[in-house]
């Protein structure tokens, strides 16, 4: 049985048992279940670690069982690589703002002296409209590869969290290594798919 600390974050904050279920959109019978000790699958802990903003492995005094502990590894891991994509990410779409920004700004500046005449308003909208297609493209086809290939455990940030814990990702690589115990103790709503 692992050591939960989930009782203690929560009263930290002075929340229920019903308002971290509800920040973390995961059952209260899965916090309860989880707060007394009993395991639950990795994506309800990775909900509720994102609620109450620490990592899965701050949610235990210990863990028992290498391949539980293992896989809250793999998770914690998967979320810092995450953290560092979706900041790079992040990084190229300010860039691309910053600089439509500033070419607003001079299309404006240079209608407003007479030297460009209302045709540059269309300069302003080429850029906002093609160039964002032309940068989503680019961050498809040149930036998320290479992305994909420094951050393996990472996906692309237009997928949505959501997306993440139940989709394709947490099944392939978190759910080989969550143990027999973890497993039985799931709810309907907290069951990772396993094809």
């Amino acid at each position: 049985m692992n050591e939960s600390r989930i009782p203690e974050l929560r009263r930290r904050r002075g929340w229920t048992q019903e308002r971290l279920a509800s920040e973390s959109t995961v059952a209260v019978r899965t916090v309860q279940r989880l707060e007394s000790g009993r395991d639950a699958s990795l994506d309800s802990l990775s909900l509720i670690a994102a609620a109450l903003s620490v990592s899965v492995g701050e949610l235990f005094d210990e863990v028992d069982g290498a391949d539980f502990g293992d896989a809250v590894q793999g998770l914690q891991d998967r979320e810092e690589q995450q953290a560092r994509r979706d900041a790079l990410t992040g990084a190229w779409k300010r860039v691309y703002t910053g600089c439509g920004v500033l070419v607003s700004i001079a299309v404006i500046a240079l209608i407003s002296v007479h030297r460009a005449p209302g045709v540059g308003i269309l300069v302003i909208a080429a850029y906002w409209v093609a160039g964002k297609a032309l940068f989503e493209v680019l961050v498809r086809l040149v930036l998320d590869p290479r992305l994909d290939v420094r951050f393996p455990l990472s996906v692309p940030s237009a997928t949505s969290r959501w997306q993440q814990v139940r989709g394709g990702l947490m099944r392939h690589r978190v759910s080989r290594s969550v143990p027999a115990s973890t497993t039985a103790a799931r709810g309907p709503k907290d069951t990772l798919e396993s094809e």
